[in-house]
């Protein structure tokens, strides 16, 4: 099985590759949701455990305290420790409309976040018009191909038509939220969320698959982990044992 650097020569979306290169050189396939509410809050973990992951993913809407300055420090931290800001926008509307909603408004989000998502629901529209903004800034795009909690509607068919439309676009798609390897081109990344160190549910049907499992037996790529690390005592250490497991999960693979 190929590396993530051989893969980097093979992506054709510039983010993707880039995200590839950078999970080779830094070793960790660590991506944190870092859902919080404070902007100093966002901003602590972004830079404690930054030197831990290869992509920060943040929910900008769901901030009390946002201001325009927040995306500049953050962008900062970015360069600072070597990791990809993901706006878990969701976009899911039509081709016009995800322009102004990507480009404009108060969040501005192909200002700054390297990655964007979106449903594919709307058709191949959504990708165009999401695209005309990202890939003249070198972006890239993952669609919601999967997703964990019970119940989803997000499998079988509509599954199958997401992978067609990502190597359909690959130039600005560069992979999927998934729970799987979904595609045989070796570019498209697969990003992976409900993941903790140990398996299981909670409350509101979400489901959790171990990094080994995820990265070993499922094929992906990134692990994504939110409340295992954010809700832990110590959350850098608790990230260290995360990057660890899917790490060694990766080598084992290749």
């Amino acid at each position: 099985m190929l590396t993530y650097s051989q893969r980097a020569e093979q992506a054709i979306n510039p983010m993707g590759q880039r995200l590839l290169q950078l999970m080779d050189e830094k070793q960790t396939n660590l991506g944190l949701a870092a859902d919080v509410t404070s902007a100093s809050d966002l901003l602590e973990l972004a830079d404690t455990l930054g030197p831990e992951i290869c992509i920060l993913k943040t929910h900008i809407d769901i901030l009390e305290d946002f201001t325009p300055e927040l995306t500049f420090e953050l962008t900062e931290l970015a360069e600072k420790h070597h990791f990809l800001i993901f706006e878990d926008r969701k976009f899911a509307d039509i081709g016009t409309t995800v322009v102004s909603q990507y480009r404009e408004g108060i969040y501005r989000i192909s200002d700054w976040a390297h990655i964007t998502n979106a449903h594919t629901v709307p058709g191949p529209g959504i990708i165009e018009g999401l695209k005309q903004v990202g890939l003249p800034k070198k972006r890239g795009l993952l669609l919601l191909a999967e997703m964990s909690p019970k119940g989803t509607l997000a499998k079988g068919a509509y599954t199958q038509r997401s992978v067609e439309m990502a190597e359909e676009h690959a130039d600005f798609v560069m992979g999927f939220i998934a729970l799987r390897k979904l595609s045989e081109n070796p570019g498209l990344i697969s990003v992976t969320p409900g993941v903790k160190l140990t398996p299981g549910g909670d409350a509101l049907g979400q489901n959790y698959l171990t990094p080994e499992h995820v990265i070993g037996n499922l094929k992906s790529d990134v692990i994504l982990v939110g409340r295992g690390i954010c809700n832990a005592a110590d959350p850098l250490l608790e990230a260290k044992r995360y990057r660890e497991a899917g790490w060694l999960a990766y080598k084992n693979r290749v």
